[in-house]
C-alpha cells in the first residue's frame, strides 16, 4: 500500500539523520515511529483503566492514608 507524506525542511533533515544513524530507510523510520506511538497510546489507555479500577477499589484506603 502506498502513502504520500508531505514534509518540510525540518522533517526532511530529521528523517535523513535518523535513517542514517539507524542504518535504515526513511520509510522504516516513519513506520517505526507510527507503530511506537500506536503502542504507547494503547499502553496509556490500559494504565488509565487499571488506575480507575484500583482507585475505585482502594480509594477509601488511599484517602485515609493521605489524611493520617
Amino acid at each position: 500500500m502506498a502513502l504520500t507524506v508531505r514534509t518540510d525542511d525540518e522533517l526532511e533533515q530529521a528523517l535523513t539523520a535518523l535513517a542514517e544513524a539507524e542504518g535504515t530507510s526513511r520509510q522504516e523510520v516513519i513506520r517505526r515511529a507510527v507503530l511506537e506511538r500506536y503502542e504507547r497510546s494503547g499502553h496509556a489507555g490500559r494504565v488509565e483503566e487499571s488506575s480507575a479500577r484500583l482507585i475505585d477499589r482502594w480509594g477509601d484506603v488511599l484517602h485515609r492514608l493521605g489524611t493520617v
